[in-house]
C-alpha cells in the first residue's frame, strides 16, 4: 500500500512536510479504534528468537530507528508500535536551535538516496526531556513487549567553540540519564561547522573521557557509543578503535552520512544544485558495511556495533549482522520503502538464523 498509493502523494510535498504529514496520518490511524489492531499487526513481526541482548538491554528485535527521524520524541507513540527494536531520538543539543534554512533535505529517487544539511534543528534538551517523561509515564500501562528500548543521541549548538563542545555534551547527557536506556555520541554530522573536526584523536579522547567520568559516577552506569562517519580512512578508524579502548566506550554507530557524491545516477548538475550535505541511503551502502566489517576485524570483540547506513531491504540488514553488526537502524530506506521495511527485515532476520 504504501509504494503505490502513500509514497507517491508524500512525494508531491517537500521531504520535510512529507516526513510530518505522514506522521500525523499515522497518528490518527493509532487513535481509530477500528483499524488501528490490523494497522499494528499489517506492520508489526514478533517472535522470540528476534530478541538480542546487547549493551546489557534486551532488544525485542535487532531493528532500529536512526537518530534525525525522532529529533524531539514528537512520535514515540507511533513509532512504538511500528515494529522498532528500539528508536533513538536526536540528535539533541543543550539549547533550541533551528537549524539551517530550508530546503535543507533533497531526495535523489533513482539513487534511493537523501542529502540533508538539516544541521542540528530541535527543541533542545528541556523539551526533549519533556517529551521523554510523558512517554515512559504511558509506557508503564503497557506491557513488557510492547515497550521499546530508547537512544538519546547527544551533540552540540553551533554556536558553542569546538573548545567547549564537552561542556555542551555533557549537559546533554546528565539531563537525559534518567530517561534514555543508552547514548550516542554524535561527533561526525557533516552539517554543523567544524564538528568533525572533534573526530580527531586528542579532542575525541578527551570528550569520551571526560563523559565517561560523569557515567562513571552514577550508581549504574549507561552503555555510550559514538557516532563515526563513513569518510574515515583505515587509519582513522584505528585511532578510533584505540579510542574505544582506551575510555572502555561500549561500542559504535557505524556509519552517519556521507559527503562523497561519486557514483551516484542522478544528473551531476542537479547534484551541484543541491549543495552541501550529508548523502544517506543506498549510495552509502558498501562503504557503511566495509567499515564496519573492518571495525569489526580489528576492534575489540566485545565491542558492540550499531551498523547503519543504506539498509533497504532485509538482505541489506543480513549483509550489515554478517559483516559485524549486533544491531542495525534504518531512516533513509523507510522513506522508500515504507514502515513495513521494519517487519520485512525482521522475517529475513529469522528465515536465516
Amino acid at each position: 500500500m504504501y509504494k503505490y498509493i502513500l509514497k507517491p502523494i508524500f512525494f508531491l510535498f517537500s521531504p520535510e512536510a512529507a516526513h510530518h504529514l505522514a506522521m500525523k496520518l499515522f497518528r490518527v490511524v493509532l487513535k481509530t479504534p477500528i483499524i488501528n489492531i490490523p494497522f499494528k499487526r499489517f506492520y508489526t513481526f514478533e517472535n522470540p528468537k528476534l530478541k538480542k541482548e546487547v549493551l546489557g538491554l534486551e532488544f525485542k528485535n535487532p531493528v532500529g530507528l536512526a537518530a534525525g527521524f525522532d529529533k524531539d520524541g514528537k512520535y514515540l507513540d507511533i513509532l512504538s508500535h511500528l515494529g522498532f527494536g528500539f528508536v533513538e531520538v536526536g540528535t539533541v543539543t543543550p539549547k533550541p536551535q533551528d537549524g539551517n534554512p530550508q530546503p535543507r533535505l533533497f531526495r535523489l529517487p533513482v539513487d534511493e538516496a537523501l542529502i540533508n544539511r538539516m544541521g542540528f534543528n530541535n527543541n533542545g534538551v528541556d523539551n526533549l526531556v519533556g517529551k521523554l517523561i510523558s512517554y515512559r509515564n504511558a509506557e508503564e500501562k503497557l506491557p513488557k513487549e510492547g515497550k521499546v528500548i530508547i537512544g538519546g543521541n547527544i551533540g552540540k549548538n553551533k554556536s558553542t567553540p569546538n573548545e567547549d563542545a564537552t561542556k555542551d555534551y555533557e549537559s546533554c547527557f546528565e539531563a537525559l540519564f534518567d530517561y534514555v536506556d543508552y547514548f550516542v555520541v554524535n561527533v561526525s554530522s557533516p552539517n554543523t561547522p567544524n564538528l568533525r573536526e572533534l573526530q580527531d584523536k586528542e579532542p575525541l579522547t578527551k570528550l569520551l573521557s571526560q563523559l565517561q567520568d560523569l557515567n562513571f559516577q552514577k550508581q549504574q552506569p549507561k552503555p555510550i557509543l559514538l557516532k563515526i562517519a563513513p569518510d574515515l580512512t583505515n587509519s582513522q578508524l584505528d585511532d578510533i578503535l584505540e579510542i574505544v579502548k582506551h575510555t572502555k566506550l561500549s561500542g559504535l554507530v557505524a556509519t552517519n552520512t556521507t559527503t562523497s557524491r561519486d557514483n551516484l545516477k542522478t544528473h551531476p548538475l542537479s547534484i551541484e544544485a543541491i549543495g552541501a550535505g550529508g548523502l544517506s541511503g543506498l549510495p552509502v551502502k558498501n562503504r557503511s558495511t566495509e567499515v564496519i566489517r573492518y571495525l569489526r576485524d580489528n576492534g575489540e570483540k566485545t565491542m558492540v556495533i550499531i551498523g547503519v547506513g543504506g539498509i533497504q531491504s532485509g538482505e541489506d540488514a543480513l549483509e550489515k549482522i554478517e559483516a559485524g553488526a549486533d544491531l542495525i537502524q534504518v531512516y533513509t530506506g523507510l522513506i522508500y520503502e515504507g514502515p513495513q521495511l521494519v517487519k520485512k527485515i525482521n522475517r529475513t532476520l529469522l528465515e536465516k538464523r
